[in-house]
């Protein structure tokens, strides 16, 4: 009878933990491998931050990124201008921001990480937010006008403002006329103005009593239907205000490229210095930011600091801050940007004026 051989077995001290140890490497191993995937998750998944960073600027007495001039002179010549009044922006981040774009631009001076809260409020979404922006941006403009108007002394009362060139007014009213009757009603006021319109009908030619160049007038304007969510009364076509009135129309631009209110000081300086008499500039680089009311109070705004960076690296010189900054100014000024602190309209034109004189003015 044939047999086969059979390998023999060996046995080998330490096989248990041999086998314990194996188990153990696979277990670090696994655990390693869902340390770096958690880790990379946790550097690519978006944390609730923002980056804001230095935005543009704007000449106002230039034009924008696409050729548009920003302030608009409608019926007189503009006045020439000579440097640069630049408004200021802070740009915002993408709001899918992880952490390791965080910490980069935690770690660079240039920028600065806040919660996205404190941008976009809890419960109100970023369209909602950013047509508030929109909205602000566009009362601004309007204390703007009003502001500059004023301070240039032009006459102050209840009139026109714009006439629209598709409307039943064009031609016959004009920019900084008075209005005082509309078929013989009151219209010395917005309510006065609506009260009389409700009970006209469009298609209807009405004497308007009205005030222009200081001297009184009548004249006849066949009256267009009203807007589309008004169902009674007629309308003139115009844009009214109550302040102080110029014969002539400013319309402002970069509606859709910038937010917020804090342009209104430089849209004022710029209407000031392309429809006065004076250079406020001379050549100069000026740039600054502030909120501004109808009645040329300068207000406080956010992240100074960075629109500083942003209008030293465009080359100004000069920066119109407002009062209420000054607490964020200190310290953070870029070197060779000199600061000028304003609380109103008329002290920021005073300042830019003794400024050219090589007066002394007031910083931060």
């Amino acid at each position: 009878m044939s047999r086969l051989a059979l390998p023999s077995i060996e046995c080998v001290p330490g096989g248990r933990a041999f086998a314990s140890l194996s188990r153990r490497v696979r277990t670090l191993a696994v655990a390693g491998i869902l340390f770096v995937v958690l880790f990379v998750l946790a550097l690519t998944m978006p944390v609730p931050y923002v980056v804001l960073s230095p935005g543009p600027t704007y000449n106002t007495l230039g034009t924008d990124d696409n050729g548009n001039t920003i302030v608009v002179i409608d019926g007189r010549k503009p006045s020439h201008t000579s440097g640069h009044l630049n408004l200021t922006t802070v740009s915002i981040s993408s709001t899918s921001l992880t952490p390791f774009q965080a910490i980069a631009a935690w770690l660079n001076s240039d920028e600065v990480v806040v919660p996205k809260a404190s941008i976009y409020p809890p419960g109100t979404s970023e369209q909602k937010t950013n047509e508030q922006n929109t909205q602000d941006f566009l009362s601004s403009q309007d204390s703007a006008t009003a502001a500059a108007l004023c301070e240039l002394h032009y006459p102050k009362g209840f009139g026109v403002l714009k006439v629209n060139a598709d409307g039943p007014s064009h031609g016959v009213l004009q920019p900084g006329d008075f209005l005082r009757t509309v078929d013989g009603k009151p219209a010395g006021s917005v309510d006065a103005l609506s009260t009389a319109l409700a009970t006209e009908s469009p298609g209807k030619t009405v004497p308007l009593t009205i005030t222009r160049d200081a001297k009184p007038a009548e004249l006849d304007v066949k009256l267009g239907p009203p807007l589309k969510k008004k169902k009674n009364g007629a309308r003139l076509g115009i844009v009214v205000a109550n302040g102080c009135l110029a014969p002539f129309t400013i319309d402002l631009g970069l509606g859709n490229q910038i937010g917020g209110p804090s342009a209104g000081l430089m849209f004022a300086l710029g209407i000031m210095d392309k429809v006065g008499t004076v250079d406020l500039t001379k050549g100069r680089f000026i740039a600054g930011t502030g909120t501004i009311d109808s009645a040329g109070k300068v207000g406080a705004i956010g992240g100074i600091q960075l629109k500083m960076i942003a209008a030293k690296n465009k080359g100004a010189s000069v920066f119109l801050a407002p009062a209420g900054n000054c607490g964020d100014v200190r310290k953070a000024t870029p070197h060779g940007l000199k600061v000028i602190k304003v609380s109103t309209l008329h002290s920021a034109v005073q300042s830019l004026l003794d400024l050219q004189e090589g007066k002394p003015v007031v910083g931060c």
